[in-house]
């Protein structure tokens, strides 16, 4: 009673292409394919790690020019 023979896994079959149709499973087949790479990759950690980032140079910054002198106005 533990295992499942042949007949069991045809009604399996039979009731899941019921529940989701003949369209939808090649398109859950993809997802779970998908899912199982992205959980693969990421497993690994090799897999698109990001980039460093890249140093920069500093921006200069503008040159300070020294305050106007007041006019005097007493001449």
């Amino acid at each position: 009673m533990g295992e499942f023979s042949p007949i069991h896994w045809l009604i399996v079959l039979a009731v899941i292409l019921l529940l989701f149709g003949g369209r939808k499973i090649p398109e859950l087949a993809k997802g779970l394919g998908e899912g199982i790479r992205n959980f693969k990759e990421g497993m690994s950690g090799a897999a698109h790690t990001p980039p460093p980032p890249v140093a920069q140079p500093p921006v200069a910054a503008p040159p300070v020019t020294p305050p106007a002198t007041p006019v005097d106005e007493k001449r």
